[in-house]
């Protein structure tokens, strides 16, 4: 693949007007379908964020489920290096295209174009680090390094990442019992106490509240597969919210919400070459219609 470059150690540059773009659980296990892969790393070209966020478990590592008994049909044949390799092969589909464009930009002395990018680790990749802690056979043959996430700063599971005011985190564990805080998007505002993004659950949640001279904003955004889970509905798993986010004008906590919805990249991204992408001006985005049931306002 194309070199990419380490983040760099003076920071990252700044632009005034501040965009992030935000990809949900992917949970990629060996046979997903990752064609919607793809169609995000169209859309980070395409909208040059200036933030881009992998909210965590982007590998499912389903040989080291704890959920599924060892020996039984759904355990059958695992193996942890093919759940490994799965998802190293689509992050490297998802970063390509974003080396390939800054290339192009260097060849052609253009404007640089250089996402800050965050991986954080969600539960699914701490199987592996719990498996080197129940069996240490593991150790020295996989680690965390064996997962792949190049030109991507990595935080260690549950760490809460603040960009521009707003905190990062695979889930927020409950202070006292480490456990998700869960509840109404309202009450997680709450308990939370400032603008949040997490992934972890599927579906699409939000909420914002107003104070006397700030608004807050939370957000849950837990989907970003194609494949439908074996121990969920398929009416429910159907009818949910799947896709990547965008935040536009994100600045101290506040930001202009843009969900890209699973069907909104099939429909632009499904039937085109990769190559000719119209490139939106950067605060110039198509507007894309919030998905109603899952907006909660506090006032």
């Amino acid at each position: 693949m194309p070199f990419i470059r380490s983040p760099p150690e003076s920071g990252y540059p700044r632009n005034d007007v501040r965009r992030h773009l935000i990809i949900p659980d992917a949970q990629i296990r060996p046979g997903s379908d990752t064609t919607h892969i793809d169609w995000a790393a169209e859309a980070i070209v395409e909208y040059r964020p200036d933030v881009i966020v992998v909210i965590g478990d982007w590998w499912d590592l389903p040989s080291l489920s704890m959920h599924d008994a060892p020996g039984s049909k759904e355990a059958e044949g695992r193996r942890v290096m093919p759940d490994i390799e799965a998802g190293n092969e689509a992050f490297d589909r998802l970063v390509r295209p974003m080396e390939d464009e800054r290339m192009r930009l260097a060849k052609g002395r253009r404007k640089m174009w250089s996402p800050e990018c965050h991986f954080l680790f969600g539960n699914h990749e701490h199987r592996l680090t719990r498996a080197i802690f129940l069996d240490p056979k593991w150790e020295g043959i996989i680690s965390l390094d064996s997962l792949k996430t190049p030109w991507f700063t990595r935080h260690e599971f549950l760490k809460i990442v603040e960009i521009d005011g707003v905190k990062y985190s695979h889930y927020f564990p409950n202070p006292y019992s480490g456990r998700p805080i869960g509840g109404t998007i309202v009450s997680r505002l709450n308990n939370i106490g400032s603008s949040f993004v997490q992934g972890h659950q599927q579906g699409f949640l939000y909420a914002s509240k107003q104070y006397p001279d700030h608004v807050k904003h939370g957000l849950v955004c837990g989907r970003f597969y194609l494949d439908n889970e074996h121990y969920r509905p398929a009416d429910v798993q159907n009818s949910e919210w799947n896709g990547i986010v965008i935040l536009n004008e994100v600045e101290n906590g506040t930001y202009d919400l843009m969900p890209l919805s699973m069907t909104y990249l099939r429909r632009k991204y499904g039937q085109r070459p990769q190559s000719g992408l119209r490139r939106p001006r950067h605060g110039a985005v198509e507007s894309v219609r919030l998905p109603a049931a899952a907006v909660a306002a506090v006032r």
